[in-house]
Formats: C-alpha cells, structure tokens, sequence
C-alpha cells in the first residue's frame, strides 16, 4: 500500500528541522527540540530519520507502548519500514525505555563488592540490545520524551552514548529547559549540549496547531468524617502553639528569642537574608500575624501578607530549640522540646538526632483522595455536558487504577481504601444517573471496565475492529470490565476510537497510561485529579486536551483542577500549595485575555501563597463555571492567527491608593523641586502669552505714536490697550499658575515612576529601551498592569522587581530620593504668580527608596534620581550610611509612601 502524502510541515515543524541540519552540517551529533505535546514532534522526528546525512538505520526509544505504537503507525504513513522488534531489523525500530532498562539485581555489585555500572547490571535482553546497537554503525537514536531520562534512565543512557561514537542523537520533548533542576540541566548539557529549538505552548496555539485552552479550578471541602478527623489530628499543634505563646514555657520563651533574634540592631537583614530565605520568611510572616515587630530593614512582599504556616512555625522552633534553649541543664528546655516532639508529626515532621525533618502526614492523603473530590468530578462532568451537549468529551484523570497500600490505622473509617482511584471514580460516575448517561469508561494498563450496556457496545466495536473472544465480567460498585484475550496496545487504540465517536462520553484513565504520548483530538477537556506537580507532568496532562479537532473548528480546550482545602487543620492547604505548584511555570490565559503562568492565569483574585476563605469557594466555583460556558469569548481572546513574539515578560500589577498614587495611564504634567514647579517636555500644560505680546506691542506703537504727533488720544488709547493688555497677561498668567498648582498637587501617576526606572535602566546600560518601552494598561478590576515592552524576559524581570521596589514602603535601601510635594487648594493669586514666575517653595517632601538595582553605587544612584527628578520631581540622592541618611532612614523606615498593592506576574508575548 502506498505512503499516505504527508501534510505539509507546519511552522515550528519547518523552523526545527532547519535549525537541525544547520547543526547536522556544521558537525553537530546531539541535540535536543523542545516542542509541545500536539505540536508534531513524531512528524519532526520522522522527517530527522529521512534526512539524517550518513545513517542507515533509526532506533527510536519512547516512555510507554502507547508512544511507540504512534512511532511505529506514523512511520508506516510517511513511507518508513517500521517495527517494534529488539532485532533492529527495519528500518524504523521503534522500542520502549523500558526494553533497555531490565536491571539485574544480582548485578548491583560486581566481585570486589564495588557498585557495577548501569550496563553491566542490565538484564541479559538489556545487554543483547545494546551490543546491537553498538553493532549498527552509523545510526539515528532518536529519545522521544527525553525528559524521562532525567528521572530514571539518564545515567544509563548516558553510558549507553559513550559506547555509540557514530550515533547521532536526536532528544524530543516537551519539558522546556527553564524547568530543569540544576542537576537535570547539568545532564542533559552532557548529553546533548544547549538546546536547539524551542516553541511555547501560546506560540503554537496562535499558530492555530494547538487549540486554544484555559484552566480552571474547583475549590472543595473535606467530608464531615474527614474533618472531624482533621480537627482531632490539629489538636496536638494547637496546644503546642498554645504553650509557645506562653513566655514561661522554657527558659527563653519563643516570642522573647524571635525578638532577640530578629529585632536587634546588631542584626542586619539584608545578610541575615542571604544566610536563610526560609528563616526571614517565616518571621516576616510572624509580624504578619502581629507576633513580632518589622524587623529592621525587611520589606514584607505578597508572599509575606498571609499567616505562619506549619512549616513556618517548624522552621522558627527548631531555630528557638538548638540556638535558645539547653535541655541537658534546664528542665523547662527538656519539657518544651518533649512537647514539640510530640506535635511534630500530626503536621508532618520528625524529631531527628540531626535535628527536625520533614515526614509523612496521612493528613494529606486524606486530602489528596477526599470523597468530595470524586463528588466534584461528577459534578464538574454534568456542567461541561451542559455546555456542549454531544460534543463532550471529557478525560478524568487519576494517579492510580487501586489503591495497593493498607489504610493507616487512625484512617479507618474516614477513607475508603479505594478513594480517589480510578476504580472509585468510575463507580461514581455510573452511580449518578445524570454522568450514567454518557457511558463513562475507565482504561488503565491492565483494566477496561465501565457500565455493563456501555461495554456490550463497546465489545460490538471490538469485534468490528477484528478482535473477538471478549467477555463483560462483573467487578463491583454497578461496573464491570470487559476481560479477553487483547493487552493495553490493543484496548487503548479501541477505546479511543470509541471515545472519539462519541460512544463514550467521558473516559477515566490513569496518568501513566494517558497522561502522555495518547493522542484523541476530539476530548474537549481534563479533569486533573493526580497529586503530581512536576512541570514535565502537568505539561503533559493538558497536552492530551490541546489537540487540534479536525471536526470542530471552534474547539476550546477547558482544564479543571480539583483542589480540597480545609481550615481544620494547619496542614490543611496542602492540596492548594500542590495547585500552586502544578500551574508554577504554566502558561494559560486570565479572564482579561492576558496569557500568564501561575494560579493568576486561573482566576486573577488567587494567590499562590494562600487559598480563598471556604466560604469563598461558592463564589470561585461560580466564577469557573461562567468563565468555562464563555468557550467562543476564549477562543477570541487567543486571537489565533494574529502576529506574535514567543517571549515573556514580567508585568507588575498594582492597585493603587488614589490620595497617594495617581492611577491614570498619562503622567502628572509636571515636575517638582523644592522651589519650582516645570512642565513636562510636550506635556499638555503650556502658557498661552502670544496675544498678550501682541497687545504690549500695539499699544506701544499707538502710545509712541501719539508722542511723536503730539496727539492725546492716540496717548489715551496706547494707555488702554497697554492696561487691558497687562489685566489680560496678568489673568492668563494666574491662571496658568493655578493649571500648575493644581497638577502639581497631583500624586504621581504610575507611568511617571515607570518611566523614571526603565530610563535609569537605559542610562546604566542595562535595557534597550527606556521610557519608549513602558506600558501600562489597566484591567477591569482598576488594576494596573505595568511591563517594559521590546526587552529580553531578564530585562523584564529587572525592570520589574525595581519597580515595585519603586513604589513600596521603605525598608532598608542605601539611597533614598525626595519628592516634593505641594498641598491640594492651595491656588491663590500669590501662589499661582510665583508658580509661574519661580521661587514657590514646596509643602512638604517625601522620601523614597532607591531600587536595589540603583542603590550599589552613587553613580547609579545619581542616574536614578536624574530620571527621578525628570519624571516626579526630586533632588539629590542621600546615602542611608551618611549622618544626614542616618536621620532620613530613621525617621522614614517601614513608611509606605505610594500605598499601593503590587504583585510581580510572569507573562508571555
């Protein structure tokens, strides 16, 4: 049967494999793309093994059966002679990680009791493999999903390259570069060198080769069972916070040593920072539950505007224990640390010779696999159903088929063995009679089970496909599964078609065998119920929704995260802090068409240091369902097939306080020093004296005139007209000087202090762009969002952080600039004059902090208050070292001149 005609290449498809025989021309022999799921990797690799210079064969090594059976029928499509055999005798092999990687366990040592390398512990099929791939010669090694050799197979594989010299080596995946761990980045550099390629998520959907998408989350509590457990697991904790609080609970009380250790003068922050993020963190947010002062020189940030978690409190005790107290010589010192070693465990730490270690909670299993969490699958089901009727196709997916572990003890009762695994999602689904409709089924790597009616059609479309001998067998909780003679390579491909049709309306599944390299196009959505939070995971999951429909054009991909969070409990945010860590790094779009990563892109009220109040969750989950009906608005605010930039930026959004901050996208019009008042270059305010010149003139001329003739009247009217015009200059100039007066007494507006960073940026040498570059837009809440546009992301970032530096309170900078200010109403005719005139002494000034990035040299510290000066008004910096800085620091210290709420965003485009 002849090849199918490939369809042509689309754009990251073209611009990847240009750069990659570019590098394959000038020598290169490792490389690596990174490209999303459904952005065609397969189509790139396939074309890699056609081009490749010099190599015969190609050996492709994929993470699970259901990648390399997309390998070995794609290739079949574009023309290849394809296999999945070990014996690489086709011209394509397409293999699993897996097939490598048989460890021999009576191998880990060899006979001098040294630990052998990977290949020598490899099974004897393992080391078969490998001497036929050192036997092969020249060949392409293509490592689909390369991120899964950070995780288990890398060392392997790389001591598997050094046996192949004449191997060149292709890796493929989704997992950009920005998301490695430093040892992950060290070893892929090893084995491949820098990346070649890269392509954002939003760059292919723009293109229109991904579906437009959005997240959403589900905010739940725990059942009634599961929290009165929680309550009686916080018990312990409590009491011990209880005692901390209490200044006679040791020799030196807890709150007396946070006061020591963080309030003394000898104490400087900045360094105090250096030694111990974690440490200066914790404390900040003691102050923020009102148990210690500001220390000096601390500036509280987003993260800080919330209260201690246990893990904070942890981190402070165990500070407290082993540089504070002496429980070998005070008893009250050995009685606290007994107390504490026996709260630590109900918020998930141990007591250790070594000091406190973070442990197991069976807290968090209890939220991890909380009923209400299969409640709410059901529930999230019937609302996309409503949406999109027929259409629907929504994917659920779990961690786990069974639960293989034993129940704690103490969990009796309050968990199901089975909950929050596949099994008990299925059996919610079939149970509800509104879910029970549209055929739910679940597919893992060894189960194909669902309602008895959905798996007689389901064998009907088996026994089209050709595969008979299939048996519907009852399990338990109303589903069954359909048992034969068939394995996953076969069940998946059947499923799927089943699926796709229509047949089955919603498919649970597990993330080992779903989550990655399974390819439906026609699922509209994902409910995410794992607890794994890793960039590459959560990367993978919701590329199985991004797939473009070829039979819905109008596709708008929905991702749900279900969360469930409780206050019973200290440890009870867990599963809100793993949400937050699923979407740290991912990009998606916010509801005002902004593509942003972190829990903001889901709702803009969110914080990733803290969830909404329970009695919020109503009214998030409302906002979900809204914003998820709106599909045809999403899809607008993608603007697909609109020009684009695949960078990012950072963004500072502000709120700001009016009487401090002005909120306006224009800048006040004026600058001020201490005694003048000047308008801004091609700003609106300008005086208008051009006809009052003029009248000067003509009664000069009449009066001159009238001397000359020896006449009076023209005298008399050169008079007049020299009055009037005097009366009119006089008018025109008060009233200019009370336009001043008035913007003047103005607060700055925020692209004022913008524009006075991104130029001091310029000056330095550290941005392309300066003022030219600010832009600042304002989003239907009254926020402001503030970027530099034109810059790379790290200019960005800079730009950022020294702009909400710029506008929140005063900490501990080594430079402060003044900022005159003249007091509202005051606009009399004096005052007006001088202000035009020159020598009108300001009210009053206020100090501001330098940026850090400004503030490590007096030469930028003068660039900054040169752009200062020129954009809000100001004067000479003061260094906070000198005696004058000293008075100024003092007397200004924790002051928040702007009142404004900023928080730094990461954004793409």
């Amino acid at each position: 049967m002849p090849a199918a005609v490939p369809p042509p290449l689309r754009r990251h498809q073209r611009e990847a494999l240009d750069v990659l025989e570019a590098a394959w021309a000038a020598g290169r022999t490792r490389t690596w793309v990174v490209l999303p799921p459904g952005a065609g990797k397969t189509r790139v690799g396939l074309e890699a093994v056609r081009r490749a210079p010099g190599t015969g064969r190609a050996v492709v090594f994929g993470p699970n059966t259901a990648i390399q059976s997309q390998w070995e029928r794609q290739a079949h499509d574009f023309g290849l002679e394809a296999g999945t055999g070990r014996d690489l005798g086709h011209e394509l092999s397409a293999l699993t990680y897996q097939s490598l990687a048989v460890f021999d366990a009576d191998q880990e040592v060899d006979d001098e009791g040294e630990e052998a390398s990977l290949l020598a512990r490899l099974h004897d099929n393992g080391r078969a493999l490998v001497g036929r791939l050192r036997e092969a010669g020249p060949i392409l090694l293509v490592l689909d999903e390369c991120h899964h050799l950070l995780e288990v197979w890398g060392r392997l594989l790389e001591e598997l390259l050094a046996e192949l010299p004449e191997a060149r080596v292709l890796g493929l995946t989704a997992t950009p570069p920005d998301a490695l761990t430093r040892d992950q980045a060290a070893l892929v550099r090893g084995m491949f060198g820098e990346s070649l390629y890269q392509a954002s998520i939003p760059a292919v959907v723009r293109e229109g080769d991904l579906a437009p998408y959005a997240e959403m989350v589900w905010l739940t509590t725990p059942t009634a069972v599961e929290r009165e457990w929680l309550r009686s697991e916080a018990e312990r904790f409590t009491g011990l916070v209880t005692d901390l609080l209490d200044p006679e609970f040791a020799s030196i009380g807890f709150l007396t040593w946070l006061d020591l250790r963080f309030l003394s003068e000898q104490v400087a922050w900045h360094s105090l920072q250096k030694r111990d993020q974690e440490l200066c963190d914790a404390a900040l947010r003691m102050h923020h539950k009102g148990l210690l002062a500001l220390p000096i020189g601390a500036r509280m940030g987003e993260q800080h505007r919330r209260d201690p978690t246990p893990d904070d409190w942890v981190t402070l005790i165990e500070d407290w224990i082993t540089k504070a107290l002496r429980p070998g010589e005070d008893d009250r010192d050995a009685a606290a640390v007994r107390a504490v070693r026996r709260a630590l465990p109900s918020v998930g730490f141990v007591w250790t010779r070594r000091g406190i270690r973070r442990g197991r909670t069976p807290v968090d299993r209890v939220l991890a696999r909380s009923a209400a969490k299969m409640r709410a699958a059901v529930e999230i089901v019937t609302h996309e159903h409503a949406a999109l009727g027929e259409r629907m196709r929504t994917l659920v997916l779990c961690d786990h088929e069974r639960a293989s572990a034993m129940l704690p003890a103490d969990l009796t009762g309050v968990l199901d063995q089975q909950s929050g695994s596949a099994h008990a999602v299925l059996a919610g689904l079939v149970a509800d009679p509104t879910t029970a409709v549209m055929h739910p089924l679940m597919v893992t790597g060894s189960t194909v089970a669902g309602g008895a009616e959905t798996l007689q059609h389901l064998r009907e479309h088996a026994i089209a496909e050709g595969i008979t001998g299939l048996q519907i067998e009852e399990v338990a909780d109303g589903a069954c599964q359909l048992a034969g003679a068939w394995t996953s390579r076969t069940w998946v491909r059947v499923v799927t078609h089943f699926f796709q049709a229509g047949h089955c309306q919603v498919l649970v599944g597990t993330r080992a065998l779903l989550g990655e390299g399974w390819d439906a196009r026609r699922i509209t959505g994902l409910v995410d119920l794992t607890a794994v939070t890793t960039t590459t995971a959560v990367v993978q999951t919701r590329g199985r929704a991004l797939r473009v429909d070829p039979q819905w054009g109008g596709k708008v991909a929905i991702n749900w995260s279900v969360v469930c969070v409780a206050d019973d409990h200290p440890k009870a945010h867990n599963d809100w802090d793993r949400l937050v860590r699923k979407h740290r790094g991912f990009l998606a779009i916010d509801d005002d068409g902004d593509i942003v990563d972190g829990v903001a892109h889901i709702d803009p009220e969110l914080s990733p240091f803290a969830p909404p109040a329970p009695d919020d969750f109503d009214a998030v989950n409302a906002r979900m369902l809204v914003r998820a009906q709106g599909r045809a608005d999403l899809r607008a605010q993608w603007r697909v097939g609109e020009p684009y930039q695949d960078v990012f930026a950072h963004t500072v959004r502000i709120l700001p306080d009016p009487s401090r901050l002005g909120g306006a996208v224009e800048p006040v019009p004026v600058a001020l020093t201490a005694e003048s008042i000047t308008p801004l270059a091609n700003g609106p305010l300008r005086p208008s004296s051009t006809p009052v010149h003029v009248g000067l003139v003509l009664a000069g001329l009449t009066f001159a005139a009238g001397l000359l003739t020896q006449s009076l009247l023209p005298v008399a009217v050169g008079l007049v007209l020299g009055v009037v015009a005097w009366l009119v200059g006089d008018h025109r100039t008060t009233t200019y000087g009370r336009q001043l007066l008035a913007a003047a007494s103005r607060p700055p507006g925020v692209s004022q202090i913008a524009c006075a960073v991104a130029e001091t940026m310029r000056a330095l040498g550290r941005a392309s762009v300066g003022a030219d570059g600010v832009v600042v837009e304002i989003d239907h809440r009254g926020r402001y969002r503030c970027h530099l546009s034109g810059v790379a992301e790290p200019e960005s970032a800079a730009f950022a952080t020294a702009l909400d530096e710029a506008v929140s309170p005063i900490a501990d900078p080594r430079y402060v600039v003044p900022r005159w200010v003249v007091a509202p109403g005051r606009t009399d005719r004096g005052r007006a004059r001088l202000a035009v005139l020159g020598g009108l002494q300001a009210d009053g000034v206020v100090w501001h902090a330098v940026p850090t990035a400004f503030g490590r040299r007096a030469k930028d510290a003068r660039a900054y208050a040169d752009a200062w000066a020129h954009w809000v008004g100001g004067g000479d910096p003061v260094f906070t070292r000198s005696p004058e800085g000293v008075g100024i620091l003092a007397a200004q210290r924790g002051a928040d001149p702007f009142n404004a709420a900023t928080v730094i965003r990461r954004h793409w485009g």
